[in-house]
């Protein structure tokens, strides 16, 4: 060591590079975007689950009744309190009903966790005759209206005229739950709180199934689910999983895995790809959950949204047929497709399906033609309910739950298995490009992983640099192009230096859909990225050779994929600087932090498991 000092401080003294000279060599670009969009949907291709081969209908109410459980305990649940997802319907009646030609509106105040209410109207027939049908009408992103958007209103007056109980439930971000702080992508701060996003959508869409349970009206064989688009992924899911459901009607949405993968403008909102809920079984699973019962699919021809009918059908519907035949039930499974307007809707023509579907299955009289009811659409403040101006949102919950977090001390397992981390290797370094001027060296790679995922890096020494020089790998969420100052920094210590852009950071993040797009579908099939970034760093750690990497960062981001592939090895690297970090993952909530900023960091649980404790801001030792 006495003999190599001098050379290192030799080195260090002949190799002063600049900035500038630096910037040239990290800001050309070493991989387009269309390579990495390729990369991940084959990486997302080959885990989408696929529907079995159906045997007996024995055999498949076994494994219906085995992924109902699981989606149930694994997934929706992880992490929720019992006493909440047991707790009985709390529902009040507000105010005096609204009287109409045939029918009647209530307005319901209800719990769906402690703290947070809902929002129900519940439209009767006038003529209140010994057990009825009923309907859980759930809503899709129809923005301030929620539950009083127009073709809603029609559809639950008509109902109501048929003789069924028709129940309108408000959603959140809309309506009366339409505070900020209700936005689904807050769904991604409960799952870092260590409670599934998805649970607390289930639990508001259930308690209309609960409210309908304990009605003294309701024949509890006869209850039916329908809404639009979010509407038709809520009546899905709740009628998948929820055996107290006769008779499901969800209109655009959502298609399978597969076609979410080919088409990412498919990809939805993040409580429509839950964390782990595409880890072995699918939507279209979900729809063979039903052949025991009943079922109408509703497509629309050009839908200008999502799920168009002639590119969802095959897998969803096609696909699904031979489970309703085991049960004999192949009439009970329809399908149906708009033309007019063809759109996204739920207008009179998939109204006038849906009537037909629910009259048939319900023992009711047909329906040829709907009531007027242009005239009886009211305002949603008319039809508001009011809810406490202390209600807890989603973002409030998810501070909440945080508050209440104990973290153990740090266990290395533990956090392997909370970031499913799975080693990977350099399988090539595909040498791009390379200088060697003014004293500098360096040479630029393209990273592909035995995975199949890749990175980028820049590797820069002085040419003076003796072999067995110290390593040092730098990140920076904006990407390589913004390391220069550090890197020259550190060439200037005599240090060996590799500039590293991970997936989904600097040229190694995909465009149009971006980085959040792939990310729920990646934690949906059971990975979790940070998981795949700290892989990536670790693998290029191993790379260099080095006998132990100093690493820093600059971002949040960098930060947190640092401290984690740190705490997997922790005699491999060490996290020597985080610039411009966070002092806990707590900021993420408390911030709080967009998902879309940063959706890596809303791991399931990861509050619980990692400690940002340690070198943060300031300059570099």
């Amino acid at each position: 060591m006495k003999t190599l000092l001098p050379l290192f401080l030799a080195a260090a003294a002949l190799a002063q590079t600049t900035v500038s000279q630096v910037r040239r060599l990290l800001e050309p670009p070493l991989l387009s975007s269309d390579v990495v969009h390729f990369e991940l949907r084959r990486y997302l291709m080959r885990k989408a689950p696929h529907l079995p081969k159906p045997s007996t209908a024995e055999a498949w109410t076994r494994e219906t009744q085995r992924l109902r459980q699981h989606l149930l305990d694994d997934v929706v649940f992880h992490g929720w309190p019992k006493e909440w997802v047991a707790a009985p319907p709390r529902f009040e009646t507000v105010g005096a009903p609204i009287e109409g030609p045939g029918y009647r509106i209530r307005r319901l105040r209800y719990e769906i966790v402690p703290g947070l209410q809902g929002a129900a109207l519940l439209y009767e027939p006038a003529q209140m005759n010994g057990r009825m049908p009923a309907i859980v009408n759930v809503n899709g992103h129809v923005g301030p209206p929620g539950k009083a958007v127009e073709y809603k209103q029609k559809r639950c007056i008509q109902d109501a005229r048929m003789g069924i109980l028709s129940l309108n439930l408000e959603w959140f971000s809309f309506g009366e739950l339409g505070h900020k702080e209700n936005s689904h992508w807050y769904a991604a701060h409960l799952d870092l709180a260590g409670a599934s996003g998805v649970g607390l959508f289930y639990l508001a869409m259930r308690k209309g199934v609960d409210y309908f349970w304990e009605h003294p009206n309701v024949d509890r064989a006869r209850i039916g689910v329908t809404g639009l688009s979010g509407g038709g992924w809520q009546t899905i899911f709740l009628s998948a999983l929820d055996e107290r459901v006769a008779a499901a009607v969800p209109v655009a949405g959502y298609s399978a895995a597969a076609a979410r993968i080919e088409r990412p403008q498919d990809t939805g909102d993040i409580e429509q790809n839950p964390t782990d809920f595409l880890a072995g079984q699918d939507y279209s699973h979900l729809t063979a959950m039903l052949a025991s019962r009943a079922a109408l699919l509703v497509y629309n021809a050009e839908d200008d949204c999502c799920f168009r009918a002639p590119l969802v059908k095959s897998q969803i519907f096609d696909d699904v047929r031979p489970f309703f035949r085991l049960y004999g039930r192949e009439d009970r499974f329809a399908w149906h497709e708009n033309t007019d307007p063809g759109d996204h809707n739920y207008q009179l023509d998939n109204r006038l399906a849906s009537y037909r579907f629910f009259a048939r299955e319900f023992g009711l009289p047909a329906v040829e033609r709907e009531s007027a009811v242009d005239d009886q659409v009211r305002t949603p403040e008319e039809l508001a309910v009011g809810l406490p101006p202390d209600n807890l949102t989603i973002l409030g919950l998810a501070r909440k739950l945080a508050a209440r977090i104990e973290r153990a001390p740090a266990d290395r397992d533990r956090l392997r298995r909370a970031l499913r981390y799975r080693e990977t290797a350099v399988e090539h370094a595909w040498a791009l490009a390379n200088s060697k001027n003014k004293g500098l060296e360096s040479r630029s790679y393209r990273f592909d992983f035995s995975n199949g995922l890749s990175a980028t890096g820049v590797w820069l020494k002085a040419v003076t640099t003796p072999e067995g020089a110290p390593v040092t790998i730098l990140l920076d969420d904006r990407g390589k192009k913004a390391m220069a100052a550090e890197v020259s920094d550190r060439l200037n210590r005599g240090e060996q230096v590799l500039a590293a852009d991970l997936l989904f950071t600097g040229d190694a993040a995909p465009a149009n859909p971006g980085t959040s797009s792939y990310a729920q579908m990646l934690s949906a099939m059971g990975d979790r990225p940070l998981g795949l970034q700290a892989a990536q760093l670790i693998a290029l750690a191993r790379w260099t050779q080095g006998a132990s990497v100093r690493l820093e960062t600059t971002g949040m981001r960098a930060q947190v994929v640092g401290r984690s592939a740190a705490a997997i090895e922790p005699a491999l690297l060490s996290l020597a600087a985080a610039r411009d970090g966070m002092a806990s993952l707590a900021h993420l909530v408390e911030g709080p932090i967009e998902y879309q900023a940063a959706p890596e960091l809303f791991c399931l649980d990861l509050l619980k498991e990692l400690d940002l404790a340690g070198p943060r801001g300031g300059p570099t030792p």
